[in-house]
């Protein structure tokens, strides 16, 4: 591996700590993920591999080696499952994890940062924004065949990276914590909101009762289901799904849910207009078509009726965490007015007020497609 002159000698230190055989020509910053900084390392040679080069918030994920175990555990699966189906191509399909000279999945600086490196994909795109039917449609099709692939992967080999990510109960404790509190002195502010919450705590709680009786099979699940965290070839079709630093055990209803939460919605999450506040039915019809093209073959039927309620919770604990975070003076969000974080949760309780409005049709695209897939 060599480098030009032009290449900051820090960076070119981190790399030479890597297994890596190329003539790098640059290193520039890459992405606008907000967790951890990106490198696109750009190699001489066309036909070679390119790589990214991250530095792992351990802020964020305070147990660095877990989760790279875990990533490990993840992208070796799906590597070994795509190997048994015809035409797939597991370079391009599944994220791969470059060592260090040492063997290892990750390199620790001198200053106690943690760095890994992955191989590049090539003539890929990602959108933060879904505005075809078609992206919609390839979106669920890459979640629902991610789902699957990993299946059969035993959930006690994945280690929580992130304890209690999308665990409601342990949200809406927090939530009434601060209340309680009120430290930044806004409760008289939100009361109707926290009304709202209250009274939709128990049919929120019931993935997790459900979960807990048997009843829902715990996955191996995505838990950050973004359009963004999907990568699309040349032709708009989707290719890998990626940030798979939340990959954890769940339920298929949390992938699902944050999905439409981000997919579905006519407006953005801290929309001020709450009026542009809507569902696009379209773009949820072909989001639970691709979903379930890939996905119907394993789901349970207990599963399959959780989607629906997944969708109403994802939107839901959103507004949970961001009124948990306006009470408690804005600590964890970051926001560019006093009352961003109070936006926000009215931009997503409006969202769900609008799924509940809709929740009959959306139930009834869900179980049309699954029967059509069935059939």
């Amino acid at each position: 591996m060599s480098h030009t002159n032009s290449i900051d000698t820090r960076i070119f230190k981190l790399l030479s700590a890597f297994k890596i055989d190329a003539d790098i020509v640059s290193v520039v910053p890459f992405g606008s993920g907000h967790i951890n900084d990106t490198y696109r390392i750009k190699n001489s040679d066309l036909n070679g591999v390119d790589y990214l080069l991250q530095r792992i918030n351990h802020h964020v994920f305070k147990d660095v080696p877990v989760l790279m175990q875990n990533l490990l555990y993840v992208t070796e699966h799906l590597k070994e499952k795509l190997a048994g189906i015809p035409g797939s191509d597991l370079e391009k399909e599944v994220m791969t994890i470059v060592e260090t000279r040492d063997g290892k999945p990750y390199f620790k600086d001198g200053d106690g940062n943690y760095w890994r490196v992955f191989h590049f994909l090539k003539d890929t795109s990602s959108y933060d924004q879904v505005t075809t039917t078609q992206q919609a449609y390839e979106g669920g099709k890459a979640f629902g065949r991610f789902q699957a692939l990993l299946a059969d992967l035993e959930p006690e080999l994945i280690k929580d990276t992130i304890p209690d990510f999308h665990n409601v109960e342990s949200r809406l404790a927090k939530f009434e914590k601060a209340v309680e509190a009120d430290k930044a002195g806004r409760l008289y502010k939100v009361l109707s909101e926290v009304e709202f919450i209250r009274e939709r705590v128990d049919e929120m709680s019931e993935i997790l009762r459900l979960g807990r009786a048997g009843r829902l099979p715990l996955r191996i699940v995505h838990n950050d289901t973004k359009f963004n965290n999907v990568l699309l070839n040349s032709n708009d079709h989707a290719q890998c799904v990626i940030d798979l630093d939340t990959v954890m055990p769940g339920y298929v209803a949390y992938d699902f849910g944050d999905s439409i939460r981000t997919i579905a919605n006519t407006a953005s999450e801290d929309e001020f207009n709450i009026q542009l506040i809507d569902i696009n039915i379209s773009l949820f019809e072909y989001y639970t078509k691709g979903y379930l093209k890939e996905a119907v073959h394993f789901l349970t039927e207990a599963e399959l009726d959780s989607l629906l309620k997944g969708v109403l919770l994802l939107p839901y604990a959103q507004t949970v965490r961001f009124l948990t975070d306006y009470l408690e003076g804005d600590h964890y969000y970051k926001i560019q007015s006093p009352d961003h974080n109070l936006q926000r949760t009215r931009a997503q309780l409006t969202l769900v007020k609008k799924l509940e409005e809709n929740r009959e049709k959306l139930g009834q695209i869900i179980m049309n497609t699954w029967h059509q897939y069935k059939s």
